[in-house]
């Protein structure tokens, strides 16, 4: 507990999603006062063209009380 799942478009090096993973993880570990040995990340890149269809409608428009930060929302 807890695992993080980010859902991003392809193209984002395997760099990046490294230090995202630890970003996200430090975060974790600092608002939920936990250990890094029990937070998993995943990233599962989704096209562009899929994306209406496997993320939008059936994550954000479909679970909005779920979202704890909206697109196109500062916050």
């Amino acid at each position: 507990m807890p695992h993080v799942s980010v859902k991003l478009w392809p193209g984002k090096s395997e760099e990046q999603k490294a230090r995202l993973a630890e970003r996200i993880t430090e975060d974790v570990m600092s608002e939920l006062n936990c250990g890094a040995d029990s937070v998993s990340v995943a990233f599962e890149e989704i096209a562009p063209d899929d994306w209406a269809e496997k993320v939008y409608r059936p994550e954000i428009l479909g679970k909005p009380n779920t979202l704890y930060k909206k697109p196109g929302s500062s916050r």
